[in-house]
């Protein structure tokens, strides 16, 4: 399974961004705005959810670093980690000041309780099931107590998230699963106080539709989701 998905994004390190781009082009948006749109659900689970102003985060299944230079004044140490050393090579010179590091695909090079805030992001999908257990163990066995752990994910009941799925090369044995799925994993994990939140439910930019996405976080029809927990 590991060199599976080590060779898959290793072919693809140099043209991540755009062949993601080629998968949601008939959306009319910029990859960034799929981006932003992560970051800034971070941004207020962190205030929500956390005590610490700037978190130490690890982010789980980084790939290229698309999302990090977003993340800064808004996270203290910042770390990522891949199967890919080739998407790691290239996050390493977008962003000079993230502690990237290999790991081996079945536990996090980590110890114990290092990070106030884990992520992974748009990576279970790639995992086979019967692995996602042991994943949601390490998000947690590295969050400190008290700390997040937040996965994001494609919403499978969303339409337009299928099709993107569907036109993404390196998406195609994705085993989609939804908010109520990737809880339940979290509740037998050991997590407390889970929660889901949905977004990139309105394709605007605009900031009353931004408002209006967010009082509708609940609607289970969003293009992606968080599911977070305390560890």
């Amino acid at each position: 399974m590991t060199q599976r998905m080590t060779e898959l994004f290793d072919g693809y390190h140099d043209n991540y961004r755009d062949v993601v781009q080629s998968s949601i082009d008939f959306s009319g948006l910029p990859h960034h705005f799929f981006m932003r749109a992560k970051a800034d659900l971070l941004r207020d689970l962190i205030a929500q959810r956390l005590d610490t102003e700037r978190p130490e985060m690890l982010d789980v299944g980084c790939g290229v670093g698309s999302l990090h230079p977003l993340l800064h004044g808004m996270v203290g140490r910042l770390s990522g980690i891949d199967v890919s050393s080739a998407s790691l090579t290239q996050a390493r010179a977008d962003n000079g000041a993230v502690d990237y590091r290999e790991f081996d695909g079945r536990t996090f090079p980590f110890d114990d309780a290092s990070f106030d805030l884990v992520t992974a992001i748009c990576v279970m999908h790639h995992i086979v099931p019967a692995e996602w257990a042991h994943f949601i163990a390490e998000m947690r066995r590295v969050a400190r107590p008290g700390g997040l752990v937040c996965v994001i994910e494609h919403n499978p009941y969303n339409p337009l998230t299928r099709l993107a799925v569907a036109r993404c090369e390196f998406d195609r044995d994705a085993v989609l699963l939804g908010a109520g799925t990737t809880r339940k994993l979290m509740a037998a994990g050991g997590l407390r106080e889970i929660g889901a939140r949905h977004f990139l439910l309105l394709p605007w930019d605009a900031k009353p539709a931004r408002r209006l996405e967010q009082a509708l976080s609940g609607v289970w029809l969003g293009g992606q989701y968080a599911a977070f927990g305390a560890a």
